[in-house]
Parts: C-alpha cells; structure tokens; sequence
C-alpha cells in the first residue's frame, strides 16, 4: 500500500466500513498544496480491495494534475465505493458516506462520477457541505463535453491544420451523459460521427439524432477517422491497440486512458496527436470548484473557454521538445504542484 502511495505521491489515504449500511469505501487524497482535494466518487464494483485502492489513487493523483493545469484553487482526491450485488438502503448508504467525508475536516469535497448522480450526492449533503454537482448545484457532464469539444477543435488545428470540423471522421467511444452531449456539439459542428456504447439503445439514439454509424465496440478503436473520441472507462488505449489506430488525433473524455505511461510514446512514434485526458476533461471539474466556490456562470464560462489554449501550449512545449504532450502536461503540472517538472 504505502508503495503505491509513494509512486503515486498520496498524501493520505482513508478507508472507511459501515457494517449498518454496507459501506466499503475509500478516499485517495493525492494533493492539498493548492488548496481542499476535490474530485468524483465512483461507486462502482470491483474485483479486490486493492483494485480499488489503485484506481482510487491513479485518479487521484490526475485531479491534482488537472486543477493544477487548469488554474484551479483545488488540490485532487478520490473516492471509490465498492458496489456491492445488493443494497438494501442506497440513500443510507450514501448518508453514511456523507458522514465520512464529513469527518476529514474540508480536506475533500466530493462530486459525481461513473456509478453516482445528483440524488446521491442530495443525500450526502445532508451531513456535510463538503459535497458538489447536488440536484440543486446541475450536472458538470455538459461542461465537461463543452471543454471536450474546445479540445477536440484545438487538436484539430494543431495536427490538421484547422479547427472546422465540417465532414471529418470522428468515433466517440461511449454515450454516456458526457459522450453524448460531445456528440451534440460535433454534430452541430458538422461533423461525421461513428459511435459505440455497451447500450444499444443509446447508440440508436445517437443514430436517430446525430445520423450516425453505428460500430461495434470492440471494433471502434480500430476504425479508420480523423479523430479518436474515447469516453468510456479509462485504460482503453494499451500497446496493441495503439498499434492498430487508424486516426491522426486522439482526443477525448475519458480518465487514464493511457494503460500506461509509455503508451504516450508509442502515440507520438506513430505521429499520432494525444490530447492529454486531465487536460481536455478538465470543464466538468471547473464546473464543480468555482460553482462550489461561489462563483456564477460567466466566470465560470470564461474559464471552460481557456481549454482549448491550455491545450495548444502543451502541443507546442511537445513540438518545441519532441516529447509526447502527456510528458509535457505532466511536466507542467508537477512544476506547477512542487516547483519543478519531475
């Protein structure tokens, strides 16, 4: 354990067990140097308690790389709880959580993420104020896919020439409440979508709405297009596959998307543009900082609209340095997070 904390450089790691409601839960707090760790709870199931203890900290240790790049006020954090087959009483369980995150003190604040809503969230915040995206706080997904698309359209100068999306090629992989409202926005910009999800029923509605292709998901990954959009869970893009994309960018939504660190290489060997995930995902959790910190939606707006220029200054660092632009973001991140870039 403590292993994983240093290579990950975690600050602090809680666990906590309500045998009343059944929660098994964990929270990864990777940075407070810049200010009260923020970031999703996943309520998921997972094959061990280590599992869930990784993914805790790999996540929590991009949070603090993604407010750090995105000029946030926030240090990153984590939480997992582990779903188990049957639950009697979700909102006590999510009460429970409440009082958990309750008992740090503000060193966390709590948001949505896969396996949580808003509801979950209203039943956490009857026992701290420690918590964010609430049925009355709205859904960060919109921001988050408005940041996504800002991306996509800067990816798309730097490796293609232009920001107009008309008629180029781009696969979403999962229509989730993110991937979904990206495909909004392509569309509206014209572009030709090709689209995958574990749901049949959303990709229908995407090719009811949006005109689009419909391909299997374990074949989207592989199709020939313009731009690569991955969505879904994270650890997508490993070794083989990289050796079989057939697109000149990968940009999209997903956490760690990169099954491991050296995947960025083989993306920049193949000449193939990787849009650093922690950077182009980053509006949902600007969305949920500055909304937590009291501030209304123009600010917040104005502050989406920077991802596009964050992300044009890490592809020229990588150019200027023929370095992959994750090795530049990290690099960046780290010099923002401990005052030099390793």
């Amino acid at each position: 354990m403590f292993d994983m904390m240093e290579a990950t450089r975690l600050e602090k790691l809680h666990l906590a067990y309500d045998p009343a409601t059944g929660l098994r839960a964990v929270i990864a707090i990777h940075s407070t140097r810049l200010g009260p760790a923020l970031g999703g709870c996943r309520y998921l199931p997972y094959p061990n308690d280590e599992a869930a203890l990784r993914d805790a900290a790999r996540l929590a240790q991009g949070m603090s790389y993604k407010a750090a790049l995105a000029g946030l006020r926030q240090g990153g954090g984590k939480a997992v709880i582990l779903r188990a087959p049957h639950v009697d009483n979700r909102g006590a369980l999510f009460e429970a959580f409440g009082r958990f995150i309750e008992s740090l003190g503000g060193a966390y604040v709590t948001a949505v993420d896969s396996g949580t809503s808003s509801a979950d969230m209203d039943c956490i915040a009857q026992h701290t104020e420690h918590v964010t995206s609430t049925t009355r706080g709205g859904d960060p997904s919109p921001h988050t896919a408005l940041g996504v698309f800002a991306g996509i359209r800067a990816s798309a100068q730097a490796r293609l020439g232009s920001d107009d999306l008309e008629d180029l090629r781009i696969a979403v992989q999962g229509l989730g409440h993110v991937g979904f409202a990206l495909c909004e926005h392509l569309h509206a910009a014209g572009a030709e979508l090709l689209v995958s999800d574990l749901d049949p029923g959303k990709v229908q509605l995407a090719v009811e709405q949006f005109g689009a292709q419909p391909i299997a998901n374990e074949a989207l990954l592989t199709t020939p297009c313009d731009i690569l959009a991955p969505c879904g869970l994270g650890g997508v893009l490993s070794s083989p596959v990289v050796a079989q994309l057939r697109c000149a960018v990968v940009a999209g939504a997903a956490n760690n998307q990169l099954a491991h660190p050296d995947v960025a290489d083989e993306l920049e060997a193949r000449g193939i543009l990787y849009a650093p995930d922690y950077v182009i995902n980053s509006g949902g959790l600007i969305y949920v900082a500055l909304q937590h910190q009291g501030q209304e939606l123009p600010a917040i707006t104005a502050h989406l609209a920077q991802i596009g220029n964050r992300l044009t200054e890490v592809f020229a660092h990588a150019q200027a340095d023929h370095r992959s632009p994750a090795r530049v973001a990290d690099m960046l991140a780290e010099r923002i997070l401990y005052g030099h870039g390793g």
